[in-house]
């Protein structure tokens, strides 16, 4: 049934524009919210690993613990929050591109596509939590 025709009516007007850019916001927001559930995860699993770490041996009760499990807990928050990260910023990219493309093209404010400072920012944490990860995992 696809006979190669536009599946939107798109008028380049005002409106328009301001509702695709609205769309373009709204995945923005996306990406920030997810970006700070994964920071999140990621200092919480740090903290957890480096806070037993420090523990261990100076309280009796910290030595019924298992010695790896902190470690194990902290590796697979960090791990759930980079990979938290990840997927916001493939969904970011796979929905930015769907908007930049045709028929959508024409409601763009620009002819060449922009990143935002929210999808930059998502790679630095996302860089910064696979840091942390690789840290917590060598230095046990």
């Amino acid at each position: 049934m696809d006979d190669g025709a536009p599946q939107f009516d798109v008028q380049p007007t005002a409106s328009n524009h301001f509702a695709w850019l609205n769309t373009q916001m709204a995945l923005q927001r996306t990406l920030m919210a997810g970006v700070r559930t994964g920071v999140s995860l990621i200092g919480f699993g740090f903290t957890v690993a480096q806070f037993f770490e420090h523990l261990q041996g100076k309280m009796p009760l910290v030595e019924l613990i298992r010695p790896e499990a902190p470690r194990n807990i902290g590796l697979t928050l960090i791990a759930a929050g980079v990979g938290l990260i990840g997927l916001f910023l493939w969904q970011y990219h796979l929905m930015t591109g769907y908007l930049w493309n045709e028929p959508f093209r024409a409601l763009a404010w620009s002819a060449r596509r922009r990143m935002s400072g929210a999808y930059w920012a998502a790679w630095v944490v996302l860089v910064i939590g696979l840091v942390a990860f690789v840290s917590v995992f060598a230095r046990f």
